[in-house]
């Protein structure tokens, strides 16, 4: 019998941050689930701690990959779950009882296409910062995504048979494609109104987050259209300048 979801982890010399997310899976209270590990071959000491922490619902598999997506990819064809759930390493599910939520959530709506929750954001110390910037909507339609990415991935939950692979075209925004695609096929999205994801606060370079920023505006323009974009972007704009000047000024903030 195939479990209800497959947690899939993509990491690569993980050491300092595989713990809270592999905790955070076998703490779950719901055990109709499959955890799948693929590790990018790392040379820390990851796999040491993966073997030291065994559990018959977990299967690790360590090769060279092409990257986080190209990783994803060999999870979701190593995927047996009814759903698939995609957790980084350093990210957790939130609480002992998320898996549960979403299975209730699943079984008293007919097993939707995609189940979601809120996200909070964490630091290195597992200190909460806060809600994540873009809140989950009551009502998530592909029309909501036009806003940016208002679910995070971690948070996403999807039915694995509308899904399909990652587009490794995109280097930093596959993700936010992958969502617009199980969205197209999904023909009801079931909102859990609980946080159900840690997501921790990456250090992702200015350059890198220009260039996702960019990859995104593309994969928006191909799914929203060009002009409706663009104006949609002039707002983006305009509401920021608009926030920062009613913000008052901290002198103590460089």
């Amino acid at each position: 019998m195939n479990p209800l979801f497959s947690i899939i982890t993509v990491c690569r010399n993980a050491a300092d941050t595989i713990a809270p997310t592999v905790e955070s899976v076998d703490a779950q209270t719901c055990r109709l689930y499959e955890h799948i590990v693929v590790d990018g071959a790392s040379t820390d000491g990851t796999l040491g701690w993966l073997d030291s922490r065994p559990s018959e619902l977990r299967r690790v598999h360590s090769e060279p990959d092409k990257g986080i997506y190209d990783a994803m990819n060999k999870g979701l064809a190593m995927a047996k779950g009814d759903y698939v759930l995609f957790l980084n390493a350093g990210d957790a599910l939130h609480a002992p009882d998320t898996l549960q939520l979403y299975a209730d959530a699943i079984m008293d709506n007919d097993y939707p296409g995609i189940v979601y929750g809120q996200t909070d954001v964490v630091d290195a110390g597992r200190r909460r910062i806060g809600p994540r910037h873009l809140q989950a909507p009551e009502t998530l339609t592909l029309a909501s995504f036009a806003e940016g990415m208002v679910v995070c991935h971690q948070a996403f939950v999807a039915l694995r048979r509308i899904t399909s692979g990652y587009n490794t075209r995109w280097r930093f925004s596959a993700d936010y494609e992958w969502c617009l695609c199980c969205l197209q096929h999904s023909r009801r999205n079931v909102s859990v109104p609980f946080v159900t994801a840690d997501y921790l606060a990456e250090g992702a370079t200015t350059a890198n987050r220009r260039r996702s920023l960019v990859e995104r505006f593309r994969i928006m323009c191909y799914y929203y259209g060009t002009l409706p974009t663009v104006w949609r972007h002039i707002g983006f704009v305009w509401r920021a300048l608009t926030h920062r000047k009613g913000s008052p000024r901290n002198s103590q903030t460089s």
